[in-house]
């Protein structure tokens, strides 16, 4: 039996997951998380198999708890499951560790076949996530400024997005507040913007956000 943990702090949608893996064959969902923190706790606490996990959630969010989750149970399957088809997720989530990427509005047969892919030590990237990845290397392929960001970087900016200051992220990401303010310089040098405010402006211009908010 495949034991799964569901990540995302909307409810809805991990009873939407769940009702469509109710009936899948050796797949069991036997844990929640509303969030990246708790995410981590229940796997300290009880053997899981395989994460489905968002990506922008309160506090740590899912690329930072991605890549933490590997590092406490190195044989743990992540697969992302989120709205961003574009660049540059797909990439860092798979850079932290992930072994899976969809987007929601995938079916039914596709979150069941990643489940069953990972779990026997294979990579699944949905058919639309590909196509994106690969059209980004091609010469000419328009670029967001949000490439350049360090794995790092790109993590204090999402926090930074979601309204969290700088003690909060320190808390989170175990960094002093010194190194969270050089990370913050570096985001506005990068970006080329003077404050949080610009800064969540053009996360949503490109999609990074939606609204202001995490998604």
């Amino acid at each position: 039996m495949i034991k799964v943990m569901l990540v995302d702090d909307h409810e809805l949608v991990r009873a939407g997951i769940k009702r469509l893996l109710d009936d899948a064959k050796n797949i069991k969902v036997v844990s929640e998380a509303d969030c990246g923190e708790t995410a981590i706790e229940n796997v300290r606490n009880q053997s899981i198999d395989v994460v489905l996990m968002d990506v922008n959630m309160p506090g740590i969010g899912g690329l930072e708890a991605t890549r933490k989750l590997i590092q406490i149970e190195p044989g743990i399957k992540v697969i992302v499951v989120t709205v961003h088809a574009g660049e540059p997720f797909p990439t860092r989530l798979l850079e932290a560790g992930a072994e899976g990427y969809l987007t929601k509005d995938c079916g039914q047969e596709e979150i069941i076949n990643a489940i069953y892919a990972v779990n026997k030590g294979d990579r699944y990237i949905g058919n639309n996530i590909a196509q994106k990845i690969a059209l980004s290397m091609m010469p000419g392929a328009n670029k967001s400024p949000f490439d350049s960001l360090s794995q790092r970087e790109m993590q204090v900016m999402l926090m930074i997005t979601q309204g969290q200051n700088s003690q909060e992220i320190s808390d989170g990401l175990c960094l002093s507040p010194k190194t969270i303010s050089t990370y913050r310089h570096r985001l506005f040098e990068k970006l080329n913007v003077d404050n949080d405010v610009e800064l969540t402006r053009l996360a949503i211009l490109h999609g990074m956000i939606e609204n202001g908010l995490s998604t």
